[in-house]
């Protein structure tokens, strides 16, 4: 279901521009970037591939499948497996969301049975190709991946080319800030103004896989703007007073005042820690001092976004501000940039993208 434009009165659509304002001006660390070009010119320009972090152990009821789709949702994929093996949607797992208009390689798992290798599927098509398949004990969850791999071709490359690359060398040496990509906000960013229709009372709230879309949009869309501000300011990248720092590639945090200065700017140059936003819901937050104000101050102007998901029930949480760029690797002649690097789950290739050039869809 979309929002129908035709049906909303003038002051419902300066209000949706509010919204779609604020969630696509997002600060960049760098500056607009001085060069354009074009991603996704063909569904292979743009190529996924999920990294398990555990081996399937051979054994139990649950198959394994790594699939090639093309041009296809993650859901998608889901809803063709479920209906091949005859189970229903809760027995068909998956561990993260991938790109519609890309070529992504991720893991999916189906509870068949003890007999699950003598189930393998014959589901090759111009759309879906079976790479590998195994047996586990237990089903795929949500977030078992280590990190995703990216292969991207940008095409039609216009602008400052000797920018492009002092970027390059410079995203390698600070990372990016880890925004929500824009995919989380649906086309014309229609999944956050579902929600803030739903949280305003004017539409009914959903179940299921489409209320967790929504209210994941609702905190991405704070976290955001939390994080745009401390790109302003210079801050993403550096712990200030009352900050929580995530330790890389775990969900632990510690207070910042617990260690001095000094260790902290260390392990920030070293990518050992990450400074943290909120992801808004019930409870206190766990920052104190200037950050705390200032998260507050972004929820207040927020309010029926950060008022609604007190209300779901969701508990805070906090996820880093920076994201490091790993194994990068470019190839840049005359109007093309092919670009190779892995980034950490729940991070975006966009936000990577965003900060080298301003880009429009082929």
């Amino acid at each position: 279901m979309t929002l129908d434009l035709l049906d909303l009165t003038p002051c419902e659509l300066r209000a949706n521009q509010f919204w779609i304002d604020a969630c696509t001006h997002l600060h960049h660390a760098a500056g607009v970037p001085t060069v354009q070009g074009t991603i996704k010119s063909t569904p292979g320009d743009f190529l996924v591939e999920e990294v398990l972090g555990f081996t399937p152990d051979g054994n139990g009821e649950h198959l394994f499948l790594f699939i090639e789709k093309r041009e296809l949702n993650t859901t998608d994929v889901q809803q063709i497996l479920s209906r091949h093996f005859r189970k229903p949607l809760l027995q068909v797992s998956f561990s993260g969301m991938k790109d519609k208009q890309a070529v992504t390689r991720q893991w999916f798992s189906v509870q068949v049975g003890q007999n699950a290798l003598a189930e393998i599927p014959d589901l090759a098509s111009d759309r879906i190709r079976i790479l590998e398949v195994a047996k586990n004990s237990r089903k795929l969850r949500r977030g078992s991946h280590r990190t995703n791999k990216f292969k991207i071709c940008i095409r039609n490359l216009k602008g400052d080319q000797a920018w492009l690359e002092g970027k390059l060398r410079l995203l390698q040496q600070q990372g990016v800030p880890n925004y929500f990509g824009p995919q989380r906000f649906g086309y014309d960013c229609n999944t956050l103004l579902q929600v803030v229709a739903w949280f305003s009372g004017k539409v009914p709230g959903k179940r299921g896989n489409t209320r967790g879309l929504w209210l994941s949009a609702a905190r991405a869309f704070l976290f955001n703007q939390v994080l745009s501000e401390r790109v302003a300011s210079n801050t993403w990248n550096q712990a200030i007073e009352g900050d929580l720092m995530a330790l890389a590639g775990t969900a632990s945090v510690f207070a910042a005042d617990r260690a001095s200065a000094d260790e902290l700017q260390q392990r920030l140059e070293k990518f050992d820690i990450h400074p943290t936003g909120p992801l808004w819901g019930k409870g206190e937050l766990a920052s104190a001092g200037k950050v705390a104000s200032l998260e507050q101050a972004l929820a207040a102007h927020f309010q029926v976004l950060s008022a609604g998901l007190v209300r779901e029930g969701l508990e805070q949480d906090r996820r880093p501000l920076r994201l490091q760029v790993h194994d990068l690797l470019y190839a840049h002649e005359r109007d093309e940039l092919a670009l190779e690097f892995s980034l950490g789950k729940g991070s975006y290739a966009t936000s990577v993208i965003r900060e080298l050039i301003q880009t429009e869809l082929a």
